[in-house]
């Protein structure tokens, strides 16, 4: 663990500014920022749902990490993601593991037929369409998912934009996930939702962060936050990590299988 109580505010944003903030690899934060994990397991009951499929989609699948940790892949296999530099890192790990990568805008529709696969998977998905979730998937088939939730991480953003609307606050819901689900005409048969502890144990971290994940505070940089961010140094200084909570939701819907 980096001893950084030692290490000035100048030298701890200035080192948290000049790193690469590409692909979704967290690791530069290890020992500076913990994450308490979901008690679901997304990854392990992913690829436990993987190693029964026959033709699975991975929607949005970023760099494609989370898809290549699964011991055994369907006989079809597809990705997609709209971020070309994630593209190429997922065409990189995927394809010598037999996964077709699709670059695809994030927006209706998918690029494949009805009823292409038993299973759809994604986790963190920006926006889940479900109409064409449910188009794509089999009767039978399911969708598997773990998404962010309501007013994730919102201490920190709070603590740089002050008070959220309450209409930021409400969005993503998991509830109305659901009823957007059956309303595409998929039946939920799980929905679980977890609150978890996050700590940010020096203000490099916090840049890091907000650096990486850019939508918590839109325009995030060192010089615009300046003032908030010395402030906060202080605090972590004195008082010990800044605790944040994460929230995340799952959900599992199955498409029903009409009259035979």
């Amino acid at each position: 663990m980096p001893h950084t109580h030692s290490r000035t505010f100048e030298e701890l944003i200035a080192e948290a500014g000049a790193v690469s903030v590409d692909g979704w690899d967290f690791s530069w934060l290890d020992g500076r920022a913990t994450e308490e994990r979901p008690s679901w397991g997304y990854a392990r009951s992913m690829a436990d749902r993987m190693s029964r499929a026959t033709a699975a989609l991975d929607i949005q699948t970023g760099g494609g990490e989370v898809l290549a940790s699964v011991p055994k892949l369907p006989p079809l296999t597809v990705a997609t993601e709209s971020w070309p530099p994630n593209v190429a890192r997922a065409t990189a790990l995927l394809h010598p593991l037999g996964v077709a990568v699709v670059a695809d805008p994030d927006e209706p529709p998918l690029p494949f037929a009805d009823d292409a696969f038993d299973l759809v998977v994604s986790r963190h998905p920006v926006h889940a369409w479900w109409e064409e979730i449910a188009r794509v998937l089999r009767p039978g088939g399911r969708y598997f998912s773990q998404e962010v939730g309501p007013a994730s991480v919102f201490e920190l953003v709070e603590y740089f934009l002050g008070p959220r609307p309450p209409e930021a606050r409400a969005a993503r819901d998991p509830e109305r996930a659901g009823e957007a689900a059956g309303a595409a005409g998929l039946e939920v048969v799980d929905l679980r939702t977890a609150s978890l502890r996050t700590e940010f144990r020096d203000i490099g971290a916090v840049v890091y962060f907000l650096r990486k994940v850019i939508w918590m505070v839109p325009g995030f940089t060192v010089e615009r936050y300046r003032e908030r961010l010395a402030a906060l140094h202080r605090r972590i200084e004195t008082e010990g990590p800044f605790v944040a909570t994460t929230t995340r939701f799952l959900i599992e819907a199955v498409k029903p299988v009409r009259g035979h």
